[in-house]
């Protein structure tokens, strides 16, 4: 995956110039290298993909940034979505993307995705904006799940990566009938098991949830 601009030191020269023109215009409505488009977001920026009715919001894990999303964006997007990922995934970010995306596309419902450590800024946006979400998708993350509103949840892990009883447990603790727990095989943390053989399995069951709840 190439990176792009802003998110990632640019690896070729053209990547280098297009970083240079980005930051002049002020990383607003710039074309990324990927094919996704710059959003800026308060003070920081986010990658959006896809056009749609509903909208996607991707908030990374520590160790990765907006751009890591790209081939899951780009497969939510082609079905029909509307995808941001946003760089900084504190509360306050995640739940401004949720709103550009209801006020700006116009999108009729919301889905918040969180990755590892992504997963406190979704959970302090659905607990501070109730109204934002209609669904929630955690993958390999811990927290206070008993304040979130009733919207459907999935909560995943691998078996082998000491979080599937975490899983269990937000599923049961969640208030809500249509919560569910994806255990994994292997070991693999977070957007780690989209790169082993268990991430088509959970890119298909991200997909039917988005499907079924939008």
């Amino acid at each position: 995956m190439t990176k792009s601009t802003v998110f990632g030191a640019p690896t070729t020269v053209s990547a280098f110039i297009l970083c240079t023109m980005l930051l002049i215009g002020g990383c607003g409505g710039g074309l990324a290298a990927d094919g996704a488009e710059y959003t800026t977001l308060g003070d920081t920026e986010a990658l959006e993909w896809g056009e749609g009715e509903y909208g996607v919001v991707l908030a990374h894990g520590a160790s990765y940034d907006a751009a890591s999303w790209e081939p899951q964006a780009k497969e939510i997007a082609r079905n029909g979505m509307v995808v941001l990922a946003v760089e900084d995934t504190s509360g306050e970010s995640v739940a401004t993307a949720a709103e550009y995306l209801k006020e700006e596309h116009a999108a009729r419902g919301v889905a918040l995705v969180g990755s590892s450590a992504g997963t406190s800024g979704v959970l302090e946006a659905a607990q501070a904006h109730p109204e934002l979400p209609d669904q929630l998708i955690i993958l390999s993350g811990a927290g206070d799940v008993s304040r979130l509103g009733a919207y459907p949840k999935l909560f995943v892990a691998s078996e082998g990566e000491g979080l599937a009883e975490e899983a269990h447990r937000m599923a049961e603790e969640s208030p809500g009938g249509h919560n569910e727990a994806l255990i994994v095989g292997g070991d693999a943390h977070a957007q780690g098991i989209f790169d082993t053989g268990e991430g088509k399995k959970l890119m298909d069951a991200i997909l039917e949830r988005l499907r079924r709840y939008q």
